[in-house]
This record gives structure tokens, sequence and C-alpha cells, in this order.
């Protein structure tokens, strides 16, 4: 077990909570709002546009990342590293990372910085780097890490589906040495299918497809569905990756005390956990108020975990991310 644990989480929203109905007037489109409550989960989201809010990608990570030191009680002048994990940065460049660290910091600084851009698997994965990270550098007292997501900016006037699931939000933790067998990370099981690229995603804005006026009036601009994503993926991937995350590190199921998976569907995570054969008890879903956040609802859903005593000190927590591409990355810790 490396001897680094989490020792402070914060989250972060624009404005007030949007309901579904609220949402269907700001944006003129009709969505089936039955389905996506009693099968998807969602009954309201915060999306800063719609909230007239002037705030983007990097407003979401630094207020989150304050959050966190905040909660942590530890010196922005601390943090030795930082890193932001999303597919919504707010630039394609300088790193969001970087902007971050200007924000909190103020100063040139012996700080780290990079972002992790795995899709909805961001954050999971620039976690298991930055654990990694702080374990080889003994330099590094604190590191933040941020899951957030913008996604509701890249969204076509006139997609109905992707405005009545996707939404605005930051989670963040911060990184401290431990010095107790009762915290640290055990470790992650990454997965990666690079061949299923062409699936969803954002394709404008790099090398291959610089936004043109010719993109935008040929509708390549924003998110773009190109081939329908398999239905089961991740009823199959979840259990498979969290079996061999266990048999990995030689642990059973029975000895994780929470899970926090993508939120993106609630009765995928209902089923998952069947399959798992362990009680919703032990696990937490905030899709309802916050819709789907990406790379940031992992540590926002653990931030409320944390908040409302579903999680302890001592607990081993299971993180178990997917996203477009396709990208994989699970954690397991002692809290």
């Amino acid at each position: 077990m490396l001897p680094v644990k989490i020792v402070g989480t914060g989250l972060y929203v624009p404005g007030e909570p949007i309901t579904n109905a609220d949402l269907k007037r700001l944006s003129g489109l009709d969505f089936d709002a039955e389905k996506l409550e009693n099968k998807i989960g969602i009954y309201s989201r915060h999306m800063a546009k719609y909230n007239d809010i002037e705030e983007s990608t990097a407003d979401f990570a630094t207020k989150a990342a304050l959050a966190a030191i905040a909660n942590a009680s530890v010196s922005s002048d601390e943090i030795g590293l930082f890193i932001v994990g999303t597919d919504t940065p707010e630039y394609i460049s300088p790193a969001t990372s970087i902007i971050v660290q200007g924000r909190i910091q103020e100063k040139e600084t012996w700080a780290s910085t990079f972002d992790v851009a795995a899709s909805c698997a961001s954050f999971t994965i620039a976690l298991d780097n930055a654990t990694r990270i702080m374990a080889t550098d003994p330099t590094i007292k604190y590191a933040v890490v941020v899951g957030v997501y913008n996604m509701p900016a890249y969204l076509r006037s006139d997609d109905a589906f992707g405005h009545s699931i996707f939404a605005d939000g930051a989670g963040a933790v911060v990184l401290g040495r431990s010095d107790s067998d009762e915290s640290g990370y055990i470790g992650s099981q990454l997965l990666t299918d690079g061949t299923q690229f062409d699936y969803i995603g954002v394709y404008a804005g790099g090398t291959k497809m610089p936004v043109t006026k010719d993109v935008i009036q040929s509708g390549q601009q924003g998110l773009l569905s190109l081939k329908p994503l398999p239905g089961d993926r991740n009823l199959r991937l979840w259990p498979n990756v969290v079996r061999r995350l266990l048999t990995k590190y030689d642990m059973a199921i029975d000895q994780i005390d929470h899970f926090v998976f993508t939120q993106i569907n609630r009765s995928v995570i209902v089923n998952v956990m069947a399959e798992l054969g362990v009680s919703l008890s032990k696990t937490t879903m905030i899709m309802d108020r916050y819709g789907y956040t990406g790379s940031g609802c992992v540590p926002m859903a653990f931030h409320h975990a944390v908040v409302e005593g579903k999680v302890k000190r001592g607990d081993t927590v299971l993180f178990m991310a997917s996203g477009a591409g396709l990208a994989v990355g699970s954690n397991l810790f002692k809290f």
C-alpha cells in the first residue's frame, strides 16, 4: 500500500438547480422526462449557461480545488502537484491545470501541473498518477486532483438528448502523506480500447479538424454521437474490472466498504451492484441532483459519501469509471 491518502474533498456546481421542467423551458427542447427520471435517475442539474453565470471549466475546477484545500486545512502554498482530469478543457493549450495553479497560488512555484484527458475516466486515472508521483517524490507534500466537466458548452442547440443528460460540475481531492496502515493507496486497474474512438466525442477543434466556417455550417462542431454505444457496455465492463482489480490485490468483494461508479445511469449502477452481490447501501448516487458530470462525478459523489457519513476514515473504497474512447479507470484505497 502506498503511503498516500485523501486528506480533503470538495465540489462546485454553478448556480441553482435546474429541474427537467425548467430545462425544457430554458432550452426550448423536448425530451422524455419520465424515462430520464425513472431509468437514468436525473431530476435536476446545474448548467452555467442557463443560470446566466459566465463561468467555464477552469472556474469550476478552481472553486472545487479551493473547497478541498479548505476542507483539508492546508495552505495552498504547500501544494506541489496539480492535476486536472477532463475532456472539456478551458483551452486546448495551455493546460487547465496550469490555470488552476495560477489562480490558487498566484505566483511561480515549484509545483508540477498537467491534465489527464481520458474522457469520463479522467479523474480516476489522474488520481492514480498523482498517488504514484507522490510515492516516488518525497518533496511533494500535498497534491490536488480535480475532475471537472463542462460538456454543456459543447452541446449544439438542437441536441435534446445531450441537454437532458450532461451538466456542469467539479469535484476535487487533496492528497497528503499517510503515516499509518489505516489509510493509503492500494492500487488501480486500467483498461483501454482505442478502436472505439469514433463512437462519441468532440472531434472539432484539434489538428485533424480545426473549427472553421465550413465545419460549423456542416454541424460537425461540438459533441457528436457517430455510432451507437453498446447498450450493455458498462453492465459487462464494470463487474469485470472490479473483479480483476480485487484479484490483482488479493482482496474479496466483502472487504470493500463503499463503491463509487460513474454517475451515468442509476439503473446500471443498481444492476452492477446486484451482479457483484453487494447491497446498494454500499454505494452513493448523485445523478438525481447533479445530472451527468463526466469526470467530475466520481469525486463529487465521494465528497457526498464522506460528508454524509457513508465513508469513514479507514474504510476501503473502490472507484470505477469509464468513458468514451474507450477509457476505463479504477482505484482501490483505504480512506
